[in-house]
């Protein structure tokens, strides 16, 4: 997915082939869609020429630590480990405001069962439900890990569940199939669980924002930080990108639905809106604060290492 203008100076930028990302990053995509239609951008990109990288958010957050690409989405759990090469744009964020990521199952679980004993099991303890997640970097997990905390489970760098990563895309069919007990969903899994039989155990964003009373910081875009003095330029240009798409929403729309899987219109209309929005715009002192909090959260419990104060880079 790639058509570079060898005048312009190339910047790579990861994201998520969904269609929240699909859509807020359109404006920018200069390729031949799945669709066979060539794109062009749709703002000034003043001199850079933004090459899309594909992949799941976990796949970005292992290629952050290398720091392979100029942007890149990542998830917020992630940031810690990679504030060295990385900061935050101000614009990008993906929040659950009441809403985030769901453990849904077959049959319905309390938060402790997922919880394995430290001591030796009891018999009552020799069946713990196997959860499916999307990922050990994923924000999803790193909220999951504070609320099991809240149900039990000891501080320190890794919570006692039997948990297996699977690709994001494939949770939902696998606890379908009987291979897991349950599983950490993510992106349109969120709205099409209940159409494949399951349940929702708990949606971590809704439990996030009534016991914080902020938003749940999901995932984020970031500038590799040597990039120096053009870190403000291209924020701004991001920051463009995301307007534009936000102010012709019809043709974003229909740009991101090839990448919504099982989704048709206005299911994807209404994702979209879920992750796109005044939050992406400018994370604000509020969306400031709920990054914050949860990084905070997570250092005090020792999931994640103290980097300190969270840098973010403004548009020029």
């Amino acid at each position: 997915m790639t058509s570079i203008d060898t005048n312009k100076k190339t910047l790579r930028i990861g994201h998520s082939p969904d269609p929240d990302d699909a859509f807020m990053w359109y404006p920018l995509a200069n390729f031949t869609g799945p669709d066979g239609n060539a794109y062009t951008p749709k703002i000034d990109t003043k001199g850079y020429d933004f090459v899309h990288v594909l992949e799941d958010i976990q796949s970005l957050n292992e290629r952050s630590n290398k720091g392979e690409l100029e942007i890149t989405a990542l998830s917020i759990h992630q940031l810690p480990y990679i504030s060295d090469k990385y900061v935050l744009t101000s614009c990008g964020s993906s929040m659950g405001d009441g809403y985030g990521p769901m453990v849904v199952a077959r049959e319905q679980f309390e938060i402790a069962d997922f919880i394995h004993p430290l001591a030796t099991p009891t018999p009552a303890d020799s069946k713990r439900p196997r959860l499916a997640i999307p990922g050990e970097q994923t924000s999803a997990w790193l909220a999951m890990q504070l609320l099991l905390l809240e149900h039990g489970a000891q501080p320190g760098e890794e919570i006692p569940v039997d948990f297996e990563v699977v690709p994001f895309d494939q949770i939902i069919p696998k606890v379908v199939s009987g291979e897991f007990d349950a599983g950490l969903i993510i992106h349109e899994g969120q709205l099409t669980y209940a159409k494949a039989g399951l349940k929702c155990v708990v949606d971590l964003g809704k439990w996030w924002t009534e016991t914080r009373e902020l938003p749940l910081p999901l995932g984020g875009n970031a500038i590799r930080k040597d990039l120096g003095d053009e870190l403000p330029k291209v924020c701004g240009i991001l920051l463009e990108s995301i307007r534009w798409a936000l102010n012709h929403r019809e043709e974003s729309v229909k740009f991101s639905l090839q990448w919504a899987r099982d989704m048709g219109h206005d299911l994807a209309d209404r994702f979209v809106g879920m992750y796109v929005n005044q939050w992406t715009l400018d994370y604000g002192e509020h969306g400031r604060a709920a990054v914050r909090q949860f990084i905070g959260e997570a250092t005090k419990a020792g999931l994640v290492p103290d980097k300190g104060e969270i840098e973010f880079v403004e548009p020029e």
